[in-house]
Order: structure tokens, then sequence, then C-alpha cells
């Protein structure tokens, strides 16, 4: 596990990232504090980039509002828990089911949902393993990637409409290829969650056999009827606090659309209970070489 500290972010260079470790500082008292926790390396190159994912977005948000101080740890859970010590916000990128970071820190991670701290959750990480830690899961997100009930095709998901929700600021309608997971396991009638990203998929996405995460016969249902399907939410949870789950992420080269990244932003800013600004989080559309910083080593 390797720790870096953004505050200064606003003016470095993608560079300062290839270091191993950067000296903590203190949080400015009036300063809001966002954390991320990105998983070991998986899949091929340039899918699941969960460091450079996470390290992309600290940046983009720390240049556009200064006044929000990131910290990344990278590669599981981070050994010395004080790096949560006044987070007003976590954001979670990381592989899930059986291997979640959170898994063997339920009681933690209670403690800080207990606190009203923002939750954020990127693609892999809306799934948890269904039952006790599904259940605890809806309660902390408002919802989850169940298996036998959920499903995770690759396909064109168009978003023609947006919400008017303060995570939706500044975001025009947008179309992407991802892994977009859907038909996941919300609460009941959907209570204290706000659909932010909505799209109909088709048919041809359940290609696949029936499976854990490839089809079942209640999403085949859904979909023959035409149901849409929400790929990322807002959730305000009933004991306070605020949460965030995005399907999208499974490609890294989906950070330079510029919606697609900024309605993750959008998202962390209010998940931490900041206002989120009236055009949405304005960041410049990354350059390739940005995108190409802090890549993880895969054959």
């Amino acid at each position: 596990m390797r720790t870096l500290n953004l505050i200064a972010l606003a003016a470095a260079a993608a560079s300062l990232f290839t270091g191993s470790a950067f000296a903590e500082e203190t949080k400015a008292e009036d300063a809001t504090k966002v954390v991320f926790v990105a998983g070991r390396p998986s899949h091929a190159p340039g899918d699941h980039e969960h460091r450079a994912g996470c390290m992309l977005l600290a940046s983009s948000l720390n240049k556009a509002m200064p006044a929000i101080e990131t910290e990344v740890t990278w590669y599981g859970w981070p050994e010395d828990e004080s790096f949560f010590d006044g987070a007003d916000a976590v954001v979670i990128y990381c592989d899930g089911g059986m291997g979640h970071v959170v898994n063997r820190h339920m009681d933690f991670m209670q403690g800080l949902m207990d606190k009203g701290i923002g939750l954020v959750c990127i693609h892999y990480a809306v799934e948890v393993p269904k039952g006790k830690i599904g259940d605890q899961f809806i309660t902390w997100l408002g919802g989850y990637f169940e298996t036998d009930w959920s499903v995770n095709p690759h396909w064109d998901a168009n978003f023609k409409e947006l919400p008017a929700h303060p995570i939706a600021r500044g975001i025009d309608p947008f179309q992407v290829n991802d892994e977009w997971y859907y038909h996941m396991r919300f609460p009941e009638a959907m209570a204290g969650v706000s659909p932010i990203l909505t799209a109909m998929p088709g048919m041809d996405t359940l290609k696949r056999d029936d499976g854990p995460h490839s089809g079942n016969p209640h999403v085949r249902e859904a979909v023959k009827k035409g149901e849409a399907q929400h790929v990322a939410w807002a959730y305000d949870r009933p004991g306070g606090g605020r949460s965030f789950g995005f399907t999208g992420g499974h490609f890294h080269r989906n950070w330079q659309d510029d919606n697609h990244r900024k309605t993750v932003l959008n998202a962390i800013v209010w998940a931490a209970g900041v206002e989120v600004p009236e055009n949405g989080v304005l960041s410049p559309t990354p350059t390739d070489e940005e995108m190409k910083a802090n890549l993880d080593e895969k054959r």
C-alpha cells in the first residue's frame, strides 16, 4: 500500500505522481478533505486502472476547487487508518465481490458512515458479496451489484436526459461505451435514491448465458419490458451523509470524456457536502500524456 497527499496539486505536473510517498500535511480547519482508496492492479492494461484513475480525479478536483484537499492511497486498504482522519468523503475504486477492500473492515466503515462521511464507489467497487455485506452496503450506498440479479455487459449507454440534481449540473446528454452494470439492487421503493445516469439497454446486452454476472430471468424480463436502468445514482442516507454509486469506469480512456468525468467529480463534491458549482466542476480534458501517468504495470 502506498499513500500520496495531493493537497498542493493545483500547481503540480503529472510527473509529481511518480514519487513513492509524500509527507502528510495538516488539514486546514476550514478545508474539505476527500480521500481515495485505490485497489490493486487488475485486468488488462487500460482497464480497471484504479490508481491512475484516482490520481487523475484527485488532481482534476484539486485544480478546479483548491479548497478541497485530496489524498490517495493505493493497492489496498491503508495500513494506517488515520488516513481517514478528518475526511469528509471517501472514494473507493477497486475490484469488488469477495475481494472488495471493505469486506474485512465493515465495522470501521460503519463508523465512518455513522459520522455522516460521504461515500463514492466507482465501477467494480459497487459489488460486494450478497447477504449480510450486501444488505449493509445498501444502507451505505443506496444500491449495489448483486450477483444473479445485476449484470455487467459492455455496451453504449445513451444518457439522453439528466435530472434536476446538483450532481447533474453542467452535464450534457452523452453516450459512452463502457462496462455499465445495470439492474442494480436498490432499497425498497428506491427510498432515498436519486437516479443520475439512466439508459435503456437492449436485449443485445444479454447475449451471454445466465450466470452470476451475465444474465438471469429477472433482468431479461426487465429489459424485455423496456424498463429504464439506472447506472449511477445519488443516495441521501437516512442517518445523515451522502453517497454515490457509479457503475462505469472500466475503461481508463473514458476519463477523457468530459461529461463522464464531470459526473464523478460533481458527485464527489456533493458527497463531501460541498456546493456543486453552477456549471459543475470544470476541468480540462486530460491530455494523452496525463492519461498515461500512474498506469499500473501489467502483462
